[in-house]
């Protein structure tokens, strides 16, 4: 008979808030370097080929996310091991956030027609900033008991969300557009995302305890071969982990998706709906604060009806906003047909972003919750390593799949690919089984303690 593993008692408020932190801290990197400002900059005042749509800016921005990706990928799950058997999160952590604020700092030297600068820096923070991402969220299940982990998570998305607005607040009032004319001010969009990154994330590293205890090396061995073993078993194990590997492949889907709405929504509001700097605006405050209420809100949703059910629930929600981003003008002109009214569609595409809002949040905090309900604490860090090697094969085939699609196409049409990422993504995860799940991590605490 099967014991319950015997649950992780709740942090320290304080240490919760530390951990959360980091996620307040980091989005202004996520969201002024990859979301709004730079991507913007870049496609059009760094590479600017406007005579061509900008689709060699576009496909550019697309390759330098996707190379960033793919090295995580290799890295991710592998550091994930070496962490969890040397009981080095913090100092993993520490270097990847150093690694993100030096080389987003160095971004002010990129100029127009440096695009090869540029892309060579997007790659290494991007690469730095995504395998922290990894790092902070390996430490979610040593932060409660498994009926608090949407709640945690849900609030650390959410911090998240006003973490951005706050970052984003001085870039609107004193830094202005990402426009040629306005280059020599927005170039220090680099410079003020670094420095807020590297004082805000300063709670996690005083107030986040390093979970587990470093384990001795046998003879002969280090860090790295202990962590490509460690690796090896975990695959050997995966039927033990059935539900969390059909979830992965789901999630796989999920965030492909949500990597291109995160990379192009803004790109696509500038060349396609052709917005002005007002609604620009409105949109990026719309999203932040409808993200953080998805976030938070349906954290709680999570602990009450089941991670699962909530995930799902946003993915449908991404799905028909996606449908409105593809269908914009059309729904706009049959607004105006219908009601006898003069909508411009920039101001439709605007009330499409709180759709887009609320699920942003809340299905990444669902994910990331879920992986925390199938992890056994003696893994963690290797299998949110998995979750993020999940997310950045998801970015590469998301991204460059899209960049490839509107290079042929154009950008409209090829939002409809993201649509399907998302069907996918729901469909697959009809497969998994929570319970089945989280008594499998039961299991494996139980009995390799």
């Amino acid at each position: 008979m099967r014991r319950a593993r015997k649950e992780t008692p709740r942090a320290s408020n304080k240490e919760i808030f530390g951990w959360a932190m980091f996620d307040f801290a980091n989005q202004a990197y996520t969201l002024l370097i990859i979301t709004v400002i730079f991507p913007v900059l870049f496609t059009t005042v760094i590479v600017g080929d406007a005579d061509n749509e900008f689709r060699l800016g576009n496909l550019l921005w697309s390759v330098a996310l996707s190379v960033s990706y793919f090295l995580v990928v290799l890295s991710g799950p592998v550091f994930g091991a070496i962490m969890d058997y040397s009981a080095l999160k913090k100092k993993f952590l520490f270097y990847s956030y150093l690694l993100t604020i030096i080389s987003t700092a160095l971004l002010y030297f990129v100029e127009p027609g440096l695009v090869v600068l540029g892309v060579i820096l997007i790659i290494v923070s991007n690469f730095a900033y995504s395998i922290g991402e990894n790092f902070i969220a390996s430490f979610l299940p040593s932060l409660g008991p498994p009926s608090d982990l949407g709640k945690i998570s849900g609030f650390g998305w959410a911090l998240g969300y006003l973490g951005g607005l706050v970052a984003a607040g001085f870039v609107i009032v004193y830094l202005g557009d990402a426009t040629a004319e306005n280059f020599d001010r927005i170039r220090w969009v680099g410079p003020y995302a670094a420095f807020f990154f590297m004082v805000t994330a300063i709670p996690t590293f005083l107030w986040v305890k390093e979970p587990g205890a470093r384990q001795e090396l046998p003879k002969d061995e280090t860090f790295f071969s202990m962590g490509f073993k460690r690796l090896g078993d975990t695959v050997k194990e995966i039927r033990e982990f059935r539900d969390l590997a059909i979830f992965l492949i789901s999630v796989f889907f999920a965030m492909a998706g949500i990597y291109i709405v995160i990379s192009f929504a803004f790109i696509y509001g500038d060349q396609v709906v052709k917005w002005d700097e007002t609604v620009r605006v409105l949109m990026f405050v719309v999203v932040q604060i409808t993200a953080a209420i998805g976030a938070f809100s349906f954290g709680f949703l999570q602990d009450k009806f089941g991670a699962k059910i909530i995930y799902n629930l946003t993915l449908l929600l991404w799905f028909i906003g996606v449908l409105g981003i593809w269908a914009v003008t059309d729904i706009t002109v049959w607004i105006n047909t219908t009601f006898s009214t003069a909508f411009e569609a920039q101001y439709v595409f605007l009330y499409i972003g709180i759709i887009a809002g609320l699920s942003l949040g809340s299905s990444q905090s669902a994910s990331r919750a879920l992986v925390g309900l199938f992890s056994p604490e003696q893994k963690s860090a290797e299998f949110f390593g998995f979750w993020g090697l999940s997310n950045k094969i998801a970015g590469v085939f998301g991204i460059i799949g899209l960049g490839l699609l509107q290079a042929e196409f154009g950008l409209q049409q090829s939002v409809l690919f993201c649509a399907a990422l998302f069907l996918i993504a729901i469909l697959v995860c009809l497969f998994v089984d929570q319970n089945r799940g989280e008594k499998a991590a039961d299991w494996y605490h139980d009995n390799r303690e």
